[in-house]
């Protein structure tokens, strides 16, 4: 029975996000309300808020799948993989997919969604919010290896690159460029900006 009440308030919530970012990408996010997004998963108010905390959660949630996985990548790294090496790695396996969150992903609905997400600050803020979280994690992560206030600053570059490289590759595709175009310059940006880290991070 836990597993099932489990599964249905995992389909709730995605119920809901899917609704709200429905609306907002249909009239923007600052034009629709919590009480219409309530009203369109056929929920109340104070049901939405106990699986969102913030307005800005139904659209971030998107990307919830991916809070940590700096951290974890460093974590499930190979024996002998430098923690660069393997956060490198696992960018250009997120390009050769077309995961959403490198920003190489022509989708429309894709494309819609960051657009959304660069041109609301409440949106930039509370990623900026998510953002922090994962630097903590991956600083954590990378403190087995180095002095703490090294792994600080090394996990605060790695997700600013990572950052950079995601918005830039966004910019192409929302300038009309298909991912598939785009994708060898999404490499070379990626390779040339991994070494990079790498030349001014001689611990790693």
């Amino acid at each position: 029975m836990t597993g099932l009440r489990h599964l249905k308030k995992q389909r709730t919530h995605e119920a809901i996000s899917a609704a709200a970012i429905s609306l907002f990408l249909e009239r923007g996010f600052d034009d629709v309300s919590v009480v219409e997004v309530a009203a369109a998963a056929e929920i109340s108010k104070p049901t939405l808020f106990k699986y969102f905390a913030t307005k800005e959660d139904l659209v971030l949630h998107r990307i919830a799948d991916h809070q940590g996985e700096a951290a974890r990548v460093v974590r499930r790294r190979g024996p002998g993989e430098e923690p660069l090496a393997a956060l490198h790695r696992h960018f250009l396996a997120g390009l050769e997919r077309r995961d959403p969150v490198t920003g190489l992903n022509d989708d429309e609905e894709v494309v819609g969604f960051h657009r959304m997400i660069f041109s609301t600050p409440s949106l930039v803020a509370r990623l900026f919010h998510y953002m922090t979280g994962d630097e903590e994690a991956l600083a954590e992560a990378l403190a087995g290896s180095m002095d703490d206030l090294t792994a600080s600053l090394v996990a605060g570059q790695v997700l600013a690159v990572q950052r950079v490289l995601s918005r830039r590759n966004w910019l192409e595709i929302a300038g009309g460029k298909t991912a598939a175009e785009v994708y060898p310059a999404a490499v070379a940006a990626a390779d040339h900006a991994f070494a990079l880290l790498r030349g001014g991070s001689a611990a790693l």
